[in-house]
């Protein structure tokens, strides 16, 4: 028997050929409804479930995705992502696939350094590309939790950017972008189980990584591939 509204919820069936109420042998026994959670409250929660989109489904299963360009707005969006699965619950895995050419690098370290302080581990999945700042959160995972799907491909470099106005304004923006690049190496070159060095020497043009070489390098763990059987859980 399907129940879509839940109004069978506090219903314990024990069946029995008599059909007979109350305890009985061989009968059922119907017990009280939850006083808390009425049919209304039943049919409101059901149309709040018809009206959910894909990503709230994700969300209630602790999956997240960093989609695009990072700025301000998705970066916002993912913090508030990962401190609500925090209060969800403090130890179970967050899923975090990451599809991002970079961007910004402060909304990038906002989510990073987010990451990195929720007591839930931070799993993290290339999807398609992890470049520039996607890279450095892709890094970020929980070690022995990042993955990478078999074409997908990492790209490091150095942070760079447009800079203008007087002299003097001029070499205090390239003072910051030379503290940024050295934060950027210090904390890749950790996550890579590398040496700043050989962070330094890698990063010094684009550099490109397939799945495999991103493993290589320490960026990932694991290449994600197909479980056997493929059966249904249910089977």
């Amino acid at each position: 028997m399907t129940d879509p509204l839940g109004l069978l919820t506090g219903v314990s069936q024990c069946g029995g050929p008599s059909g007979q109420l109350g305890g009985q042998p061989g009968g059922q026994h119907i017990a009280p409804l939850d006083a808390h959670y009425s049919p209304a409250q039943a049919a409101r929660d059901y149309q709040r479930q018809r009206q959910m989109t894909l990503g709230d489904l994700l969300l209630e299963n602790r999956v997240i995705f960093l989609q695009g360009e990072i700025w301000d707005g998705n970066a916002n969006e993912l913090v508030m992502k990962l401190l609500y699965l925090q209060s969800e619950n403090r130890r179970k895995d967050i899923h975090f696939y990451i599809n991002s050419p970079g961007g910004s690098v402060t909304s990038t370290m906002a989510i990073y350094d987010t990451m990195q302080v929720v007591t839930c581990p931070v799993a993290t999945y290339c999807v398609g590309m992890a470049a520039s700042g996607g890279s450095v959160l892709l890094a970020g995972g929980e070690k022995g939790k990042r993955y990478a799907l078999k074409h997908s491909k990492v790209m490091i470099h150095q942070p760079h950017g447009g800079v203008g106005g007087q002299i003097s304004d001029i070499e205090i923006q390239a003072n910051e972008i030379v503290k940024t690049r050295e934060t950027l190496d210090q904390l890749l070159a950790e996550h890579c189980g590398r040496s700043v060095d050989e962070l330094i020497k890698a990063r010094d043009r684009d550099f490109y990584l397939t799945a495999e070489e991103a493993k290589d390098f320490g960026v990932v763990d694991e290449i994600m591939v197909k479980p056997p059987g493929g059966e249904d859980d249910d089977e």
